[in-house]
């Protein structure tokens, strides 16, 4: 992990991937015009869009006094369209917003605040600065970090301090393009596989209790539909894999997550054979605590996926 030695055009690149948003994009461009800083891009991956994505986006690209860059591909899923914005990016950090989401007013401000405010010479060791969500009632999403700031890796925090609920922030660009998405996994693809790999590899993030978006959870946008346990078996199913296959270093912490995982692993493995759905090459499950796991758990994971079908 050396120090990064890129000059960058932006502190941020605001990364929107979008398709068919067109209803749901004001509220995103609105936030960006209401923030306090001008250091940043707004950065708009169209993955295939059939509506007026394009004409809006243009008629903000003359009015705006920020830079807005749209970038319009085939559909590929969310996760080509996200790898894509990584690639274009000019500024030093990635703010992911989605199509339907906004930020608050000085979110960029404070989120600058609270990258400079990691010591210079140990930046490099960290991948984003983290912080909460709210919903537009103003409550805060999911639990708040037990310090501020915390210092420690996604999976520290998922596995050691089983802080749960939709967090948001800022992330290296340097990071993500060290850490693509897999692009040759057909479909959906949990962030966590990312994150989580990020994390293995030493990478820190700085964890503060400010809330910087709000947060809408909108039925058709790309984070929702990768909620669907049957429609995207695959990508869950390699979310369990990776789970017991490469996290077991957290097992101590956390054993009913895995234990979890290991029924997972039977369900989706199952709907995945279902469907014919091949799993990718170098997928396998490693270890014989994992395997145990899934032995254990066999019947239980067979149990949910007669559930799932009959639904």
């Amino acid at each position: 992990m050396a120090p990064a030695t890129a000059c960058w055009a932006y502190r941020f690149t605001v990364l929107t991937p979008s398709y068919n948003r067109a209803h749901t994009l004001e509220r995103v461009y609105r936030s960006l015009c209401a923030q306090a800083t001008r250091n940043f891009e707004w950065v708009v991956v169209d993955d295939g869009s059939t509506d007026d994505t394009r004409s809006l986006i243009e008629s903000w690209q003359n009015e705006a006094n920020f830079s807005i860059v749209y970038h319009w591909q085939p559909n590929q899923h969310k996760k080509t369209a996200f790898n894509t914005g990584v690639r274009l990016a000019q500024g030093e950090l990635i703010v992911a917003l989605d199509s339907d989401d906004s930020l608050l007013d000085d979110a960029l401000s404070r989120l600058e605040q609270a990258w400079l405010s990691i010591p210079a010479e140990s930046r490099h060791f960290y991948v984003a600065v983290v912080g909460l969500c709210q919903r537009p009632d103003g409550q805060v999403v999911g639990d708040r970090f037990p310090t501020d700031p915390l210092d420690v890796t996604s999976l520290d925090l998922n596995f050691q301090y089983k802080v749960r609920g939709e967090k948001f922030g800022c992330l290296s660009t340097t990071v993500l393009r060290q850490f693509p998405f897999p692009e040759h996994v057909s479909g959906f693809v949990p962030e966590s596989l990312v994150w989580r790999a990020i994390a293995r590899a030493g990478f820190l993030t700085r964890f503060v209790n400010q809330v910087f978006r709000v947060y809408y959870d909108s039925v058709d946008s790309l984070s929702h539909q990768g909620r669907n346990s049957q429609q995207h078996a695959l990508g869950l199913w390699l979310l369990a894999q990776d789970t017991l296959s490469n996290c077991m270093p957290w097992f101590r912490y956390a054993p009913s997550e895995f234990l979890k995982a290991a029924a997972r692993y039977t369900r989706f493995r199952l709907h995945c054979k279902a469907s014919q759905q091949t799993k990718p090459p170098c997928y396998t499950l490693k270890g014989i605590v994992a395997h145990l796991l899934v032995a254990l758990m066999w019947p239980v994971g067979w149990a949910l996926y007669l559930r799932d079908k009959r639904h």
